[in-house]
């Protein structure tokens, strides 16, 4: 392994730490196969699924959907019939406590986004606007490429995978991506130059 100083943003945990360090992070890099080969084997199979019977989303999740409550239905109605025993369920219930912390979460991020939006249309944050519009951008090409659907399956495979990756090539990953940030970073400045010379004057 390398030094801190030779890994992309100097960073001195592993990709394991990185992750969390947890079950999430476990299967992710691949420490417990099984459950990783089950997430990725139903990946595929659900896209092949969708890809072969043309079904959307929302048409599975509504077929599921109704399955489970005409199984939870049939299964009541008998059971008072028959008495016996009805399906054991919890009450579907959430709390004013979960309610006030998830929309506490969403406040602190909503307020965070439209920060960034109003720095962007002050133009007080240069090198911010340009990290948007290229991930802006980089995200309309994708979407050009495929659909949502498509694009979450590809997202979860990608995400077992290059974690994964990564932490088998680090040192020669870092290594490649120092060199590419650091020439990106160069030409940022160049950029930087040309655009606001008078700020350079004056510094």
């Amino acid at each position: 392994m390398g030094s801190s100083s030779e890994k992309l943003f100097k960073r001195e945990r592993t990709v394991h730490e990185i992750l969390g360090g947890g079950i999430v992070a476990d299967v992710m890099l691949w420490r417990k196969k099984n459950v990783s080969v089950g997430i990725v084997t139903v990946t595929i199979g659900s896209w092949m699924v969708f890809e072969t019977f043309a079904y959307s989303i929302l048409t599975l999740l509504s077929s599921v959907l109704l399955l489970f409550l005409s199984i939870l239905f049939l299964w009541s109605k008998s059971a008072s019939i028959l008495n016996r025993a009805s399906p054991p369920l919890p009450e579907f219930q959430i709390s004013e406590a979960m309610a006030e912390e998830a929309s506490k979460l969403l406040r602190i991020h909503v307020n965070k986004l439209l920060q960034v939006s109003y720095d962007i249309a002050m133009g007080r944050d240069s090198e911010l606007f340009i990290k948007v519009a290229v991930s802006l951008l980089l995200i309309a090409f994708i979407g050009s490429l495929m659909d949502f659907q498509t694009l979450c399956h590809t997202g979860v495979l990608v995400v077992m995978a290059v974690p994964a990756f990564f932490e088998r090539y680090e040192d020669c990953i870092d290594g490649s991506m120092v060199l590419i940030y650091n020439k990106a970073k160069e030409l940022y400045l160049r950029f930087k130059i040309w655009a606001y010379p008078e700020h350079n004057k004056l510094s």
